[in-house]
């Protein structure tokens, strides 16, 4: 159920406002703002935003706490597991933690089934969650166990020596065997839910290089120096060769598998042991089958 307030006060955090004219605390307005449950005049607001005379706030209270988190039996493909941390293979279609509606069904709803041995550094929301891939994103994920493993774990994608490769199907044919995208990516000011190129977001570096090419299409491996929101995905969508299938950066019908990017590859230091950890994990059948029907063309 949405509710709608129009603000007679003004010069007052949003926060602050709505903590005294609703029956909410100020923590959960905060979350509630981050995951879009909350916009002033249909637009996504910070916590710190002065709300302003006739201002109309909507706010949906179908938002659900922590306390909604519950274990959820899945299976989660697990391609290595110890005491301290574990790699999965993450089907397409899977989101990584729960937020902005998705409360139901999360990997992390699973991983609290399958171990009460997580991290729990990014709160109950998160926990054993290191790093991400969006929804339809599939692929190789590393999940930490331990606080100790987790806080090594997070300063190593920081410092750039956990290694991962990507293999996406580009709409179009490349021209360039090998090509950098250096552009910004900041949240967009029309849809919240879209990142896109704009001067003065954050720095995002890709590098692409072309694996094969086919009639209309370019099947090429990225890597990426820095790790923004949707970055592989608005890079190329920004250089004209959208992802196949990307149900957001693309204008074209899609099916319900979502973008044609794949994690393949996986590469670190163990924070416990130090042992170097390399993994691989073959496309998925439904990329897969794509190309093989490419091939017959």
């Amino acid at each position: 159920m949405n509710v709608l307030l129009k603000v007679e006060d003004s010069h007052m955090r949003i926060d602050k406002y709505l903590s005294d004219n609703t029956s909410y605390s100020r923590e959960m307005i905060t979350k509630m703002l981050k995951e879009g449950y909350i916009l002033v005049n249909n637009i996504k607001v910070k916590p710190s935003y002065q709300v302003k005379e006739n201002d109309e706030i909507s706010l949906d209270e179908s938002y659900k706490g922590h306390d909604d988190i519950l274990p959820t039996e899945m299976e989660i493909p697990i391609v290595y597991e110890d005491e301290h941390l574990m790699v999965i293979d993450k089907p397409s279609g899977l989101v990584v933690h729960p937020g902005n509606g998705h409360y139901d069904n999360t990997l992390v709803n699973g991983l609290k089934y399958y171990t009460t041995s997580l991290s729990d550094i990014g709160g109950d929301e998160r926990v054993g969650i290191v790093h991400r891939l969006d929804k339809d994103t599939s692929g190789l994920m590393l999940v930490a166990k331990t606080n100790e493993a987790h806080l090594i774990l997070a300063d190593d994608f920081k410092h750039k020596r956990v290694k991962r490769e990507y293999v996406a199907l580009l709409i179009g044919n490349f021209p360039s065997s090998t090509a950098t995208i250096d552009a910004p990516i900041g949240r967009s000011k029309k849809n919240f839910n879209k990142m896109e190129v704009m001067s003065g977001g954050k720095s995002a570096r890709t590098h692409l290089k072309v694996l094969k090419r086919y009639d209309g299409y370019t099947l090429v491996s990225l890597i990426l120096d820095t790790g923004r929101t949707h970055q592989i995905r608005v890079h190329l969508s920004y250089i004209g060769y959208p992802i196949y299938n990307d149900p957001v950066y693309q204008n074209k019908k899609t099916t319900a598998f979502g973008q044609f990017l794949h994690s393949r590859h996986l590469e670190f230091i163990h924070p416990i042991t130090k042992e170097k950890m390399s993994f691989d994990s073959d496309i998925p059948s439904e990329f897969q089958e794509f190309l093989n029907n490419l091939e017959i063309k």
